[in-house]
Parts: C-alpha cells; structure tokens; sequence
C-alpha cells in the first residue's frame, strides 16, 4: 500500500483532501507546518494562520479519519524563505509573491523531505489544480482545476518533473461547494471554516506597518518625479507603493498619475500617465518549464502576470538557461517586478518565472 503525507492546514479543502486520499486505499498521515513562530513575526495568536485552533482542527480531522498527525515548526525556514525575501522585495522596488515562495520552499520542499523520513511515497495538498502524466510527452502536466474560480495553478508553477511525480490534488476536479458538501456528509470539524484572504502573516496590519516592525527600520522619504525628472512632491519611503497605484499617492496633481517605476538607487517614486503604465514585453528568471524541456523556438501561448489577471495571447521565447521573454499581442497594464508570469497552453501550464524587467 502506497504510504502519502496530506498537508493539513487546518482548513476544509486540505481535511476533505485527507478524507479523499484514505478513500482511495492510501496509508495516509497528516501533517501540519507552523510557520509563524519566528520571534521576529510574534503575530497575536488570532492573526496566525497556523493558530492552536488550526493545529486543533487539523488534528481532529487526522484523528476522525484514524490516521496519525505530525506538526512540524519550520518558522525559521519560512522567515528565511519568504518573509525575508518578501521584505527584500519592498526594499528593491519590486512586489512579491510569498504564496509561490511557500509552496517552493516549504510545502513542496521541506515537507518532501519529511515525507520521505515517514517512508511516504507521495504527498496530497488542499490546492485546487489537477496533474496528469502525458505519456506522448513523457512528462508530468499541472493542469487548471474543474473550478477556474478557484484554480491555485498559477502559485504553484514552480512544481518540478520529480514532485509532480510524486503528488496529488485531490481536489482538483470538485467545486468548492462539492468539497464543503464532502466535509458536512462526513461530519469534519471544519466543514464551514471560513478561508483567510490575507497574506498569512501580515494579518490584521498594513504590510508597510509589518515590514517596519519586522525589520526595525524607517524608510527615507524621497522625491515624486514625472518621466521627465521633475519632482512632484515628496513620499513616505519606497516600501509603501508598487507599481500602477494611484490611491494614497498624497498628491495634489491636475491630472491623475501611477507609479510607474521605482527607483532604489535615487530613492525616487516615478509616477507617469494612465497611457504610460502599458507595454508589451517583459523578461522573467528563475523559470521553470513543465510541459516543455525547453522554449528555444518561440511559442505561442496565452500569459497572465498576476494572480487576478486575465490570460492574454503572447510568444515567449528562452533566451538562455534560466531567462524567457515574453511579447504580448497587446500592451498590458502594470506589469511588475517580483511578480510570476505564468504561460498556459490551454489549460495545461508551460511554465513561469519571475519578471525582473
């Protein structure tokens, strides 16, 4: 029998994933991860999304489907992994995104390894999408899930050949209601959990008053320029704005103005037009290809470059080992740095990686 680890947050999605693994003969095990006792986070107990009542939830699941719960403190490596870089972001004018930086590091990584001590061939998670192996291809696929308005496949782009090999979706061909009506026949704890929309450790704070908090620094205000140079006034330190804001600027303008770009070196917020913020190509590293070795011959595939954005037709092209470009048929409005692109044929995910110009 197949031994799997099921991540469990505490949440439905991941107790109904566990439910669904052990239905289908698996000797299952659960597992949930504190993140958020790193000293330097020291969240009030309510604002964790791996609170006690997570971790109680969980273990209650794990212990209604017979199936033993390990809790594994991984909060250095997440404060490491994607608390850092995440302040690192701010701080260099970019815009991250700590849910694919916790799914790298932590669930399809660190969690892996603790799989393989348990002597778990595999893993199941909460996420919606689903994966098949292409036998034409000879790879695995990460595909969209049945429900587009919960489709997780662009935060977890990064998932390697050797992982989807080895992990399950359970749910990625239900709906969210068929997995809360899943819970409620089979009396889960959590069947009517509600779901946290916030980055998990930034709860209850604006993510400014977190970084200032988590670091200890204050940030040098700076000058407001135009694409010309002139300066328009003076703002509050360049963690406090990413690219296309135009609300909470404090200006007086005669015309409304974005942030266009953010320069570090001159401490200076570069603010410009509505017509300025578009442009049609990009550059991404740090890629990763999954339905593809590679994309020397350029492709045409559809691209988004954040999580709420619309798919929109585009040819990428790899430029070398770990840079693709990316040229859209229209200009796009925003696109910003430390933010994924992910590349889609279909429903099937080519690949991504984070755009860095």
């Amino acid at each position: 029998m197949d031994k799997c680890l099921i991540a469990m947050s505490g949440g439905v999605d991941s107790g109904v994933a566990a439910f669904l693994m052990k239905n289908k003969g698996f000797d299952c095990v659960g597992a949930t991860m504190k993140l958020l006792e790193c000293t330097k986070i020291a969240l009030d107990e309510e604002h964790k999304c791996c609170s006690k009542e997570d971790i109680e939830d969980a273990r209650k699941v794990a212990s209604s489907l017979g199936i033993e719960h390990y809790l594994y403190d991984f909060s250095e490596h997440f404060c490491e992994k994607v608390v850092d870089e995440f302040v690192h972001a701010y701080e260099t004018g970019a815009t991250p995104n700590p849910c694919i930086e916790c799914n790298r590091h932590l669930k399809f990584e660190r969690l892996f390894k603790e799989a393989e001590i348990l002597g778990c061939t595999h893993i199941a998670t909460g996420h919606y999408a689903r994966i098949e192996y292409d036998e034409k291809r000879g790879r695995y696929l990460l595909k969209k899930a049945k429900d587009l308005t919960k489709d997780q496949s662009y935060v977890l782009y990064s998932l390697t050949q050797e992982q989807l090999a080895r992990t399950y979706f359970p749910l990625g061909d239900m709906t969210k209601d068929e997995v809360r009506a899943v819970a409620e026949e089979n009396a889960l704890v959590n069947a009517q959990k509600k779901e946290s929309q916030d980055i998990c450790f930034v709860k209850g704070e604006d993510y400014t008053d977190f970084i200032e908090r988590y670091t200890g620094k204050t940030y040098s205000q700076g000058d407001f320029v135009d694409t010309d140079g002139n300066i328009l006034g003076t703002h509050k330190g360049i963690i406090h704005y990413t690219v296309g804001q135009r609300k909470g600027l404090g200006l007086a303008l005669p015309a409304p103005m974005y942030v266009k770009q953010i320069d570090t070196e001159k401490n200076e917020v570069i603010l410009c037009n509505h017509e300025e913020l578009f442009t049609k190509t990009l550059t991404a590293n740090d890629i990763n290809l999954i339905s593809v070795d590679n994309l020397y011959t350029p492709r045409r595939v559809k691209a988004k470059v954040r999580y709420r954005h619309t798919e929109q037709n585009a040819t990428a092209v790899q430029l070398d080992n770990d840079t693709i470009r990316i040229e859209f048929d229209e200009p796009q409005r925003a696109i910003t740095k430390g933010q994924a692109v992910v590349l889609y044929d279909g429903d099937i995910i080519v690949g991504g990686g984070t755009i860095v110009g």
